[in-house]
C-alpha cells in the first residue's frame, strides 16, 4: 500500500506535531508549519490529531495512489484535481487504487496538508516522524520527497464522509494581523523604532524558510541605535514566534526549525494563538503586527481553543483528545 509521486512539488514532506520539549538540547520543535491545518485534516478523517500528514509548499505534487484510502486536504487553497475533476478542500475524499491526485495553481496561503486515513510508514526519531528539512533528518529518507519516490502506508481504512462548515475554515486570503506581546529586550529600542514596528506594513522576503521569516523594511533610521547595549548581546533562548531585530533593523521571526538561541534583541513574540498563521506566509505577502498584553494573549488562546472544542463536538469525533493550539 503506497502513494507514488509522479511529480513531487517544490517541498513536499512528512510532518506531525514535531518534537516539543527538546529545545534545551538544541533541537527545535519542527513539525507542521501550520499545526491548525494539520490537525483539521486529521479531525476530518477521525485520526488522532498527531497522525503524520503530507505538507505541501507553494507548488504541489502529482500523486498516484496504489490503494483505497480516504484523504482530506486543508490549509492553503490550491486548485486540486482528482482524475482531472476538481475536488474541494476541508472534506473527506474517497480514493480508489489507481486514482491520480494533482495540485494545480496556488490561490492563497503557502502550505497545504494531505491527511490520510492511514499511517505513513516512516522511522520515529525522538518520538516523531516529522522531517527536519534544514538539518536533514526524519520523514522520508531524511528530506523532502522527490519525483519518482514512493511513500508506503500502513493500516489503511475508509473514513466516514465529513466536511467542515464554513465558520471553521481558516481564511488565508486576507492580509494577516499578527498579534504579539513585548519581547524580552523591547526596552532596549527607541520609542521611534517601537512605533515604526507597530505602524509599518511589512513584506515577507524571498529569503524566508522554515528556520526564519525575514521581513522588510527596517524599523530604524541609519542614525538610530539600540539603547543600553555595549558590545554584543549574550545569546539567549528563542522559540517559534520570537521576533529579533538585527543590526539592519529588518525583523526576523524565528520559525519552527529556527535556532534555539540567538544574539539579537527580541522586540516582540507572536502569541500562541496566531503561530499557525506564520505557516501560511510566502514571499511578497504583507503583514502587520498588533500589540496585546499577556492577559489578552491568554484570553485569545482560551477563546480559540473553546472554538476548536466546539468543532470537535460538532464533528462527533471518537477521539478523546482535546483540540488545542
Amino acid at each position: 500500500m503506497s502513494i507514488y509521486f509522479i511529480r513531487a512539488g517544490l517541498q513536499t514532506s512528512i510532518q506531525d506535531c514535531g518534537r516539543p520539549g527538546l529545545m534545551h538540547y538544541g533541537i527545535p520543535q519542527g513539525g507542521a508549519a501550520d499545526l491548525l491545518s494539520m490537525k483539521l485534516a486529521n479531525l476530518l478523517l477521525g485520526n488522532i490529531l498527531n497522525n503524520p500528514v503530507l505538507e505541501i509548499t507553494l507548488t504541489g505534487p502529482l500523486i498516484k495512489f496504489d490503494c483505497d484510502v480516504s484523504i482530506a486536504i486543508t490549509g492553503a487553497q490550491f486548485k486540486v484535481l482528482l482524475n482531472n475533476n476538481p475536488i474541494e478542500s476541508y472534506k473527506v475524499i474517497q480514493i480508489k487504487s489507481g486514482d491520480i491526485l494533482e495540485f494545480s495553481h496556488l490561490m492563497s496561503g503557502a502550505r497545504a496538508y494531505i491527511g490520510l486515513s492511514a499511517t505513513i510508514s516512516a522511522p520515529q526519531i525522538l518520538n516523531s516522524v516529522s522531517t527536519h528539512l534544514i538539518s536533514g533528518f526524519g520523514g522520508h529518507k531524511n528530506g523532502a520527497i522527490k519525483q519518482g519516490e514512493r511513500v508506503h502506508l500502513e493500516n489503511t481504512r475508509i473514513a466516514k464522509e465529513a466536511h467542515l462548515e464554513r465558520e471553521f475554515i481558516p481564511n488565508y486570503r486576507l492580509r494577516p494581523l499578527i498579534r504579539v506581546v513585548h519581547g524580552s529586550e523591547s526596552q532596549r529600542f527607541t520609542q521611534s523604532a517601537l512605533d515604526n514596528f507597530f505602524s509599518t506594513t511589512f513584506q515577507v522576503s524571498a529569503q524566508s524558510n522554515r528556520m526564519g521569516i525575514r521581513l522588510s523594511p527596517s524599523i530604524m533610521s541609519d542614525s538610530e541605535r539600540l539603547k543600553d547595549i555595549s558590545g554584543e548581546m549574550v545569546s539567549s533562548g528563542l522559540y517559534p514566534g520570537s521576533i529579533q531585530i538585527p543590526n539592519n533593523g529588518e525583523p526576523i521571526i524565528s520559525f519552527i526549525e529556527g535556532q534555539t538561541i540567538g544574539g539579537y534583541p527580541r522586540l516582540a513574540h507572536v502569541i500562541r494563538a496566531d503561530l499557525h498563521r506564520l505557516g501560511q506566509l510566502k514571499a511578497q505577502d504583507k503583514i502587520n503586527f498588533q500589540l496585546v498584553t499577556q492577559t489578552q494573549a491568554r484570553k485569545i488562546l482560551q477563546v480559540k481553543n473553546k472554538f476548536l472544542g466546539k468543532l470537535l463536538n460538532t464533528m462527533k469525533s471518537e477521539t478523546r483528545e482535546t483540540f488545542t493550539l
